[in-house]
């Protein structure tokens, strides 16, 4: 940019086009910049301005400024680290990744210790699915259907993602009509087959989307638009695409891991016609699988959100990037983002992934237990676990908002998780983005794409189950189980899978937050194009 009379910050074609916001986020009554003079470190997460604490100023979007007012070439390019600095303390929240390396490091034992129990009694049960004699528990034909299970989210989850790339305008309609066709489909065939608490739950669920549904219509249009921004951003840097496929096939292999273990603690520890209790395999009780079920359920819900945030926070950098540094893009961004990720963030991802692995690990259970109280014929009980997993989800939903954004702000600052959490939430709030976000869709309809995997995983199971017909579930007792796992797998992965397109979304949002007027200055296309579906913008982020 040319300057004319005023300095870098002058009125007049300086860094911003108008007057600075005179009273921006979290800056009190104090002019965000001081008679028009850089902070004093760019891009230091908490600078003082008159010995007060003020807000994360903005990422270096001028760091191609003529002149090189930063200190550094305007013609060199940055590195990601250079480009978004991070200020001491650097390891933040050590002790939630010392944590999470702990449970991990139980999950790999307790799965080490029961395939190997498992193995011991491999002729119990069987290779394949109809020749185990096992029943008492899960065996090998349950292991046969979790890679069904495996290979169905892979396959739709990939599809899924093709579809957003190849058909953005309709993909929102597409997701909206397949959810809403499938639920009912599958609630028809399991009334059919009498299967009245399955049925009933589907019906109700197929009934909820085509009212959601129809409520979302006006928003479309605005969501459409910061789809098609996503992916014309992926398509630009394509590790976007890179680490997506590489974060599906990490949860694949993960969830093909979690699956064996499952089932090997079943058939190491379960009480019964067990061979593996009279052997050195043994110290069988209903008491040890509860709880090592319980275990590597928690585990692996935690290692699964870790892995997803990561994957989260790492996209998030190059959305950042591409924001505020759209004329001088920093060199190595994907591998710097991931970098901290692993690293100085290491923690905080942590941290973060805990609260919902908590979340998800209850919800979980009331699922089982709802799906148990149905197949007793338990309609009050089944209600109340219903109503349970209702509100859980609401808890669920109101962590994971605040989430995606603290972590697209730890992604590019290195905060810790609870600082970040507190500043982008206040920032949102002040800044007016709660309007943007609640009109963009992505996020719904991308949770709707996971649980259309999800439920197509677990109608696979249930229709595996009847067909296959396993000696340990003569008595359809292992039914209610063996679906919320399914379920679950589908679930985790999808997630997964797209989380690159919703992370960059988000990190679109809070960097307009923290600094609107780049989104002006240097992307006045997607700024025009989001004025004229949305009107209501031009106040949100002046707000």
């Amino acid at each position: 940019m040319n300057s004319q009379g005023g300095g870098p910050y002058g009125q007049n074609g300086g860094y911003y086009s108008q007057q600075p916001p005179q009273q921006p986020y979290g800056g009190g009554q104090q002019q965000y910049y001081q008679n028009y003079q850089p902070p004093p470190s760019y891009g230091q997460p908490n600078y003082y301005q008159n010995g007060q604490q003020g807000p994360t100023p903005p990422a270096p979007a001028q760091a191609q400024h003529d002149g090189g007012a930063y200190g550094y070439d305007s013609n060199e390019k940055q590195s990601f680290d250079q480009a978004f600095r991070v200020e001491r303390p650097k390891w933040n929240d050590l002790w939630a990744g010392i944590l999470f390396l702990i449970f991990v490091a139980g999950f790999v034992a307790v799965s080490g210790i029961s395939i190997s129990g498992y193995s011991s009694t491999k002729k119990n049960n069987g290779n394949g699915i109809y020749d185990g004699k096992n029943d008492f528990g899960l065996s090998t034909n349950t292991i046969i259907l979790f890679v069904f299970c495996l290979c169905i989210a892979l396959v739709f989850s990939y599809v899924y993602m093709w579809l957003a790339r190849a058909f953005t305008k309709q993909f929102i309609w597409i997701t909206g009509i397949l959810n809403i066709v499938f639920g009912l489909a599958s609630a028809i065939y399991m009334l059919y087959r009498k299967y009245y608490s399955g049925g009933i739950v589907f019906l109700i669920f197929s009934l909820f989307l085509v009212i959601a549904f129809i409520s979302w219509i006006p928003r479309i249009p605005f969501s459409v638009l910061m789809l098609q921004t996503a992916i014309d951003v992926a398509k630009q840097h394509g590790h976007v695409y890179m680490v997506s496929a590489l974060g599906g096939l990490l949860a694949t292999a993960f969830g093909a891991w979690f699956s064996v273990t499952l089932v090997a603690v079943y058939a190491k520890y379960e009480p019964g016609n067990n061979p593996a209790c009279s052997t050195t395999a043994g110290g069988c009780s209903s008491a040890k699988v509860i709880g090592l079920v319980v275990f590597i359920t928690f585990t692996g819900y935690w290692i699964s959100e870790w892995l997803k945030n990561t994957i989260h926070t790492t996209i998030s950098g190059v959305y950042g990037s591409w924001y505020f540094c759209s004329k001088n893009y920093p060199r190595g961004v994907t591998r710097g983002a991931l970098r901290r990720s692993l690293t100085y963030s290491f923690g905080s991802i942590s941290l973060g992934s805990l609260i919902v692995a908590i979340i998800n690990f209850l919800r979980q259970l009331c699922s089982m237990a709802q799906r148990e109280a149905a197949g007793d014929g338990n309609i009050v009980s089944s209600i109340l676990y219903c109503v349970l997993g209702c509100l859980i989800s609401i808890l669920q939903w109101a962590v994971e908002f605040v989430n995606r954004y603290a972590f697209s702000h730890i992604a590019l600052y290195g905060k810790s998780y609870f600082a970040a959490a507190k500043d982008t939430w206040k920032m949102i709030k002040d800044r007016g983005i709660d309007a943007l976000v609640n009109e963009c869709l992505i996020g719904p309809v991308l949770s709707m794409g996971a649980t259309f995997v999800a439920y197509a995983c677990a109608f696979m199971a249930y229709l595996y189950l009847e067909f296959t017909k396993p000696a340990y579930n003569n008595q359809g007792s292992f039914t209610p189980v063996i679906l919320a796992f399914a379920f679950l797998i589908g679930l985790q992965i999808c997630n997964i899978f797209t989380t690159p397109l919703s992370s960059g979304i988000d990190t679109i949002f809070v960097a307009a937050a923290w600094d609107p007027q780049v989104l002006m200055r240097d992307h006045p296309d997607l700024y025009d194009r989001m004025v004229q579906v949305y009107p209501h913008v031009q106040q949100a982020i002046h707000a």
